[in-house]
């Protein structure tokens, strides 16, 4: 800003010159006019000396020679005279002229500086302001008639300060907010594309930021009925509030999903905001408590009907047939038996779902659990008349614990050999990626519904109820299962065709 004084100071200076100029001009038009007046004194003063020398010599000269004597004295004076007082006179001047332009040029700029720099410290303290710098301050002299100007961009810019501070601590704290909050949060603008989502609702719906950032909502993949809510927010902008079962990666998931149309200034509708609650745990918990009682009295209701009717009947007499009793006796001890593993299974699955529950986890290698799985299974295998095929190039080292890797494999192993029909094979294969490895065990058995796939996982839950039943299944192995992958930071998959087979994945991470 330096330019304004510039300006200010060239254009004074200019308009002081040409003051100047047209006065030494004046001064210069009115040099004849004195020098005129000074001759006539001069001549004056000539003619009387001249006359008193003339008469004191008594020097005897006609007027005529006494007129050419004077303007031949005049002539010469005048001459010499008007050359030196003309050059005097110019001389004096032009000192006089320099002289006054610079103290005037000193004095100006002192002036116009005090004058100009108050605005262009507030002009660049205003341009600051304009940038976002907010922390800009103008300087406050209190010998300056500037200073309510200075006073005023201050408090402008310690106001503005204050606002951005207080509306960075506000983005923080809800940037915070959303990133950390328990639920998933979705806002989708207008048009239908989405424009924030969180953290967790990337995780719950394994998504990444780039692949759904902007995009539309019905194009990244959501489940029909989340689709079908947020279609039902947007048709009647009003808020709605409604408990969704959606399928997520295989995995069948409660949601309490909540609605609402967002809303600007002026009334102006922008969109709308979506938060899902997982309640899963919250539902299944109350299912279990629900049919907790029901299952176990149900599972248990068949082997203490038989214990006790059997036992009944031999101590009505039938323990004096030695061919009865021994047939009924070995109906008690497998009744007994099934009842002591579905005891033992519930103990186990409640020890394992326990708060703090932990696995023994080390370097291990899973060729040598896959074996010892097949070894375990193999009587059961061999009742069937079934086989098992092997596809085990090379060993995977995995972190884990062996003995509940080595549960894992047998119960799926049983599971497979109980759903399949006799004469047909189960599949073991060992393989790796760059994080996991990989367990498959697949059979040739009844396969599974698509809509029945979420639900092996629960307590109780038998595809085939009968089957499991009469070949002394409890209906908790998968459960146990899945809990203990999850122990072990791993994920489990089904892939199923109905008639064709099963085929279950489990991947225990490398590291």
């Amino acid at each position: 800003m330096k330019s304004m004084s510039n300006r200010l100071f060239l254009t004074f200076m200019l308009l002081l010159g040409t003051i100047l100029a047209v006065l030494m001009i004046v001064i210069g038009q009115l040099f004849p006019v004195y020098i005129k007046q000074y001759n006539e004194q001069a001549t004056t003063e000539i003619r009387t000396s001249m006359d008193q020398v003339i008469n004191e010599r008594k020097m005897d000269l006609t007027k005529e020679d006494q007129e050419a004597l004077y303007a031949a004295q005049a002539m010469e004076r005048d001459e010499s005279l008007l050359n030196y007082v003309r050059a005097r006179l110019y001389g004096v001047l032009a000192i006089l002229f320099t002289i006054t332009l610079i103290l005037i040029a000193i004095i100006s700029r002192y002036m116009i500086r005090n004058f100009t720099a108050p605005i262009d410290n507030v002009t660049d303290t205003a341009l600051e302001l304009a940038k976002g710098n907010y922390r800009a301050r103008a300087q406050e002299n209190e010998h300056e008639r500037m200073i309510p100007l200075s006073h005023s961009i201050n408090i402008l810019a310690r106001n503005l300060q204050d606002i951005t501070t207080i509306r960075e601590v506000e983005e923080e704290r809800l940037k915070t907010l959303i990133e950390n909050m328990g639920s998933s949060l979705m806002m989708i603008g207008r048009e239908g594309n989405i424009s924030i989502v969180n953290r967790v609702f990337l995780e719950r719906f394994g998504m990444q930021l780039d692949d759904v950032q902007g995009k539309v909502f019905r194009t990244i993949g959501l489940p029909k009925s989340l689709e079908q809510f947020i279609d039902h927010v947007f048709l009647t902008e009003m808020p709605y509030r409604q408990q969704i079962k959606m399928e997520v990666q295989q995995e069948l998931y409660n949601k309490e999903v909540y609605g609402a149309p967002v809303i600007g200034d002026h009334g102006r509708w922008l969109g709308v905001v979506i938060v899902m609650h997982d309640i899963t745990e919250l539902v299944r918990l109350e299912q279990i408590r629900k049919d907790f009682v029901a299952n176990v009295s149900h599972e248990l209701r068949t082997p203490i009907t038989s214990i006790k009717g059997f036992s009944e009947t031999l101590l009505d007499g039938a323990y004096k047939d030695e061919k009865m009793l021994i047939s009924f006796l070995e109906i008690i001890y497998k009744e007994s038996n099934r009842l002591q593993m579905l005891i033992q299974d519930l103990l186990e699955l409640s020890k394992i779902e326990q708060h703090g529950f932990t696995v023994n986890i080390m370097p291990m290698g899973l060729q040598d659990v896959l074996i010892r799985g097949a070894e375990l299974t193999a009587p059961r295998l061999d009742e069937k008349n079934m086989s098992f095929q092997v596809d085990i190039e090379r060993d995977v080292q995995v972190m884990g614990d062996a003995n509940r890797i080595i549960q894992i494999v047998t119960n799926l192993i049983t599971n497979a050999i109980t759903y399949s029909p006799e004469n047909t094979t189960v599949s073991i294969r060992l393989k790796e990626n760059e994080t996991h490895g990989i367990i498959e065990i697949e059979d040739q058995g009844i396969g599974i519904e698509k809509h029945e796939i979420p639900r092996v996982f629960e307590r109780f839950y038998r595809v085939d109820r009968a089957r499991s039943r009469n070949s002394g299944g409890t209906g908790l192995g998968l459960a146990i299962v899945k809990h203990l992958v999850e122990a072990h930071h791993g994920r489990i998959q089904v892939e199923s065709e109905v008639g064709i087979g099963t085929k279950m994945i489990v991947m225990i991470p490398k590291n």
